[in-house]
């Protein structure tokens, strides 16, 4: 049962690329929203600047929006370099916003975590809530979400405030300044028949408006009580059954039994007890590499995160809200770059419209990781020469080689969250929401038809991406970040 009088927002971060979404979110359903950031980016919300480590800024700008709720998403991008920022503003900043909310008597917080914190390097497949941080975290950004993440569950019930952590992963739609960049300037140099790995490695996006949509749902129902904690009557195990159940993921067979995952209609089936009569047909087109594969999400996992046996050996009732973690994305994990060809394919509906250049038609040159692995080294020791550290790197290589994608059951069946937006009708609209004005009004300003030439033979939209608003930082952050 939610609160039946309505919350107060101030949305930490509001100005930020996920903050301003979750402030639409608010406007569009009619709730009352304030703003903290160190930037005033839009003028439609009441806005309060101030430094998010100090407990005073905070308290004033709680004091004075009357806020009963706070959505913390302030963060530092993924990829600097600079340690001591990240734990500054993730571990301090929301250690600061804890006792601000606190001694305001503020009811709800809802912290912005990471998936990217239980990645330790090594795949994850269908991963649960249950599986913890590594010891040792990949990289200093992950590493200072993980101690807020600790933070603020630690913190739920303290002085009336409850809690909850929401885990996105991939995070990608309009306003986004890592993933497109990067994609963009890959595009824009011709180099989108490159690749690393063999592409069979399964990836979570999440596009924003779900991830938003899921922190509105998470403030609403941080007042459900949820049931008692009363474990279920022990199960008939064995002692070497029970034994298993102390890991942190049990056989499969422990909970939904085996079964096979359902995998994507545009790969190889592999290993069945019989073949379709379409298999040929799909083993033959993975290795066309003239075929354009399509992403095809697997629709579920295999793994009940809320069976009666993960229920049982839980320590507090996964079926609440407050003082829980929940992993966030698309539910449709797609091949790794079957992903970007996509974002590349619907950039050049609008750049090349005509197909001029061709640049998706060249035939792909696909490296293996290990010799990625080689030129992220050699891009390290360079940057390293330089006193200027190199943006692709051994963990971006690992990063987009290996599986990553999460078991959300557990939103789905406590937050009652299920995404809103696919993840190609995602690509689209942060396409078409970056770039097809801008490249419409360039194309009119410079009074060349779309796909035509200057005199020296080049695209004008190549030669005025600053034009457009587009700033090269990493020809690769965007595949890799």
């Amino acid at each position: 049962m939610t609160s039946t009088s309505k919350d107060v927002y101030l949305v930490i971060g509001g100005s930020g690329f996920l903050g301003r979404h979750i402030v639409n979110a608010l406007l569009a359903r009619g709730d009352t929203a304030s703003v903290f950031d160190i930037v005033q980016r839009y003028h439609d919300v009441p806005f309060y600047s101030g430094d998010i480590t100090e407990q005073s800024s905070i308290s004033e700008a709680l004091t004075k929006s009357g806020a009963t709720c706070i959505i913390h998403t302030a963060s530092p991008p993924h990829g600097l370099d600079d340690d001591a920022l990240y734990w500054k503003v993730n571990v301090e900043g929301t250690s600061a916003v804890i006792a601000a909310a606190i001694a305001n008597k503020v009811q709800k917080l809802v912290f912005t975590s990471s998936a990217g914190i239980v990645f330790d390097g090594s795949n994850i497949i269908g991963a649960d809530e249950r599986l913890p941080a590594p010891e040792r975290a990949m990289d200093a950004y992950n590493e200072s979400k993980a101690k807020a993440e600790e933070i603020v569950l630690a913190a739920n019930g303290n002085g009336g405030l409850l809690t909850v952590a929401l885990r996105p992963a991939g995070i990608y739609g309009p306003g986004d300044r890592q993933v497109m960049q990067g994609l963009y300037e890959v595009y824009n140099r011709g180099q989108t028949h490159f690749q690393i790995g063999d592409n069979t490695n399964l990836f979570d996006w999440s596009y924003v408006e779900n991830v938003a949509y899921a922190h509105l749902l998470a403030a609403d129902k941080l007042v459900d009580p949820g049931p008692e904690r009363d474990p279920l009557e022990p199960l008939s195990l064995s002692a070497e059954e029970t034994e298993m159940l102390d890991r942190y993921l049990p056989p499969i067979r422990l909970s939904t039994g085996d079964h096979r995952i359902p995998t994507s209609e545009a790969r190889p089936p592999g290993p069945t007890l019989q073949q379709s009569p379409e298999s040929s047909r799909v083993t033959q087109n993975f290795y066309d590499p003239s075929f354009q594969h399509q992403p095809r999400p697997i629709v579920r996992t295999k793994f009940d995160a809320l069976s009666e046996t993960a229920l049982s050996r839980a320590e507090t009732s996964p079926l609440q809200v407050a003082g829980q973690v929940f992993f966030i994305t698309n539910g449709e994990p797609v091949y790794f770059w079957d992903f970007t060809r996509y974002v590349w394919n619907e950039l050049d509906k609008i750049v090349d419209p005509e197909g001029k250049e061709k640049r998706l038609e060249k035939r792909r040159i696909v490296f293996p990781q290990s010799l990625g692995y080689v030129f992220a080294s050699l891009a390290e020791f360079w940057g390293w020469l330089r006193g200027k550290p190199h943006m692709f790197t051994r963990f971006r290589v690992a990063y987009s080689c290996g599986v990553r994608w999460h078991n959300i059951e557990k939103a789905r069946r406590v937050l009652g969250y299920e995404p809103q937006v696919g993840v190609e009708e995602g690509i689209k609209r942060m396409i078409t929401v970056r770039y097809d004005l801008r490249f419409q009004r360039l194309r009119q300003l410079t009074d060349i038809p779309s796909g035509g030439s200057r005199r020296m033979g080049r695209n004008p939209l190549r030669q005025n991406t600053r034009v457009c608003g587009i700033y090269s930082i990493c020809g690769w952050q965007g595949v890799f970040g």
